[in-house]
């Protein structure tokens, strides 16, 4: 269903409207938000992008029920996130440079990635694997996306 915000030629904005696919189909989807792992070639398993379905360039221009809910419902995702991988932490970054519209990775952090990577080159790991340094398991990312959709289907973000 569109959204009365999405703008009519953004890919994004069909994603979210569900008339483009994702690689692995969405993971979580409610109101406000759409997750979905990252598409192959994987620089980590587990990195997951969320979406606001309303067509926004960033946390800046979010309305106020938006604002309202992206801090507890974020933190509820990253949690649930390091709970399925085990990571030690979830690096976060929004740029919003390839579309105008709102995206932000989530990625877990784990003792030992690839590359030895840290900080900001994790995030460097995704163009790795598009240039074939580095191959992440297909099984695991499979593993993952599957124990993250079950358990935010057992457990959404609560609602106050």
């Amino acid at each position: 269903m569109k959204h009365p915000s999405q703008i009519e030629g953004c890919a994004v904005c069909q994603i979210a409207s569900g008339e483009a696919e994702i690689q692995g189909g969405a993971l979580y989807e409610d109101d406000l938000w759409l997750i979905w792992h990252a598409a192959a070639p994987y620089g980590v398993a587990g990195w997951m992008t969320i979406l606001s379905h309303r067509h926004t360039p960033g946390i800046a221009h979010f309305d106020d029920h938006e604002a309202a809910r992206f801090g507890p419902d974020l933190r509820h995702f990253e949690k649930v996130l390091e709970e399925v991988t085990g990571a030690l932490r979830i690096y976060t970054a929004s740029m919003n440079e390839s579309s105008p519209h709102f995206h932000l990775h989530m990625v877990p952090k784990h003792e030992t990635m690839a590359q030895d990577a840290r900080f900001y080159a994790v995030f460097g790991l995704q163009g790795a694997a598009q240039r074939g340094e580095i191959e992440v398991d297909a099984a695991e990312v499979n593993r993952i996306t599957d124990a993250y959709r079950k358990a935010l289907a057992a457990n959404p973000p609560p609602r106050h």
